[in-house]
């Protein structure tokens, strides 16, 4: 995932304060900070530090190099630099270091370069020309194991960041104090590694009450909007979208948090994988999927499993034949391609809903090319 890096080394605290805490509440990675102030961090809240210090002793999760140095160009650079062999030494000692760059000229770019093989991180903060420098680097360090952090200062640059060269850089610095733009630049974030799935229409085959069987309900940390809900299925290359819990009915208070997802041996979207439901706890990512196919993470909040009755649900994509077993009640909903949510009760033969259907299997949940048979 993409990193998200708060600048907060004003030297001013309750300016830096307010920066780190609406990075905080937005899911914020780092927050950049003077040495003096790492204590006060901590007692924030849970976010990594990164320290502008070159004491290999700093309890920094990041050693910053670079500023009122080289990096910044406090220091003319030279032959030799300074910098990049307090980077090599922190290094050689274990410790995680960054390095720190204003590209103020191609001379820079080259610096930068230079000092990124020495860091895990490497801090680049653009002048007047932000993008060329910014592709050049990417497609340098590309071979290396190195991070590249770009300097921004609003949404519109996170996003031209993020995206430059198709790759992107792997994460931002984000210099403002604007609450607003801190967590805009935090949905960016998110949106930039969520692609949208590709859902297909299935034909309904087959609808028939099972019996009673064990039953999963994943209540999420987050409220879903119609249209939203799961992708859930027998088969891991062949799952349905089932929908939230978040429409009124005479016999029950909407639950928007809630997918009622099915029988515990069945498949989840999680990510690129696949995981039982019967596995899924709380505190364990998901994801929810619109009937456009745009997808967001959250968080569960609460499993709960308790026997009840089941409904056999099979479809037919691309002459393969897939199936799902849900419980058998008017609240739980597939998708169809209109975005109409349909309860299963009054699913029939004919009827078309969205799933998503891959050509490859999945082995632990991984898709690989292989054979498998799953009935």
């Amino acid at each position: 995932m993409k990193q998200l890096w708060i600048k907060a080394d004003t030297g001013i605290w309750e300016n830096d304060k307010k920066r780190i805490i609406t990075a905080l509440e937005s899911g914020y990675d780092f927050a950049l900070v003077n040495e003096s102030e790492i204590g006060n961090v901590r007692e924030l809240g849970k976010i990594k530090i990164a320290a502008h210090t070159t004491s290999e002793y700093s309890n920094a999760d990041a050693i910053v190099i670079g500023r009122e140095s080289e990096g910044d160009g406090t220091i003319p650079l030279g032959e030799t630099s300074d910098d990049t062999r307090t980077a090599e030494k922190l290094t050689n000692a274990g410790k995680t270091v960054a390095g720190y760059v204003v590209i103020q000229n191609k001379e820079y770019e080259r610096f930068a370069s230079e000092l990124a093989q020495h860091t895990r991180y490497i801090i680049v903060i653009g002048t007047d020309w932000k993008v060329i420098p910014l592709e050049n680097l990417i497609a340098d360090l590309q071979p290396q194991d190195v991070k590249i952090i770009a300097g921004i200062t609003d949404a519109t640059e996170a996003k031209l960041a993020l995206e430059t060269l198709e790759h992107g850089s792997d994460g931002v610095l984000v210099d403002t104090d604007d609450p607003s733009e801190i967590k805009k630049i935090a949905e960016i974030r998110e949106k930039s590694e969520m692609k949208p799935i590709k859902l297909t229409s299935a034909t309904i085959t087959r609808v028939k009450p099972v019996g009673m069987g064990d039953r999963v309900c994943i209540d999420t940390c987050s409220l879903m909007k119609p249209g939203e809900g799961m992708l859930i299925g027998s088969q891991s290359n062949g799952l349905f979208l089932v929908h939230a819990e978040s429409e009124e009915s005479p016999y029950v208070a909407a639950r928007p948090f809630r997918v009622n997802a099915g029988a515990v041996h069945a498949y989840v979207k999680v990510g690129e994988k696949t995981r039982y439901l019967s596995e899924m706890k709380a505190g364990d990512d998901v994801l929810i999927v619109d009937k456009d196919g745009k997808q967001k993470k959250a968080i569960v909040g609460r499993v709960k499993i308790e026997k009840r009755p089941l409904i056999l649900v099979e479809a037919k994509v691309k002459n393969t034949t897939i199936k799902t077993l849900l419980q058998n009640a008017e609240t739980i909903k597939l998708v169809k391609p209109d975005g109409t949510p349909t309860p299963v009760t009054q699913l029939k033969k004919d009827d078309e809903i969205l799933v998503q259907h891959e050509e490859t299997a999945r082995h632990f949940g991984i898709e690989i090319e292989e054979t498998i048979i799953e009935r």
